[in-house]
């Protein structure tokens, strides 16, 4: 998660999905601010590549794992 939204091209995020027919996360690259994120996925955690490797590792200190867990439970369930 922290190497995609850090390499990713020009402006957009790193996101961390679930993929339904697979059943698995996935990490992707929203580059841009385009809507490229793989068909079908549930969004379950973005963090913003407007900033770069030192912020991005802050982020995670950021995050509310409950929220994810929750959204986790329910994209699993569909």
């Amino acid at each position: 998660m922290s190497s995609a939204t850090s390499t990713v091209q020009g402006l957009g995020w790193g996101v961390l999905t679930w993929e339904p027919l697979s059943r698995r996360l996935v990490v992707e690259q929203v580059y841009d601010h385009h809507g490229n994120v793989g068909m079908n996925t549930t969004p379950l955690l973005v963090f913003d590549a407007n900033v770069r490797p030192d912020y991005v590792q802050k982020l995670w200190s950021l995050v509310n794992w409950t929220d994810v867990t929750a959204r986790f439970d329910a994209a699993r369930a569909k």
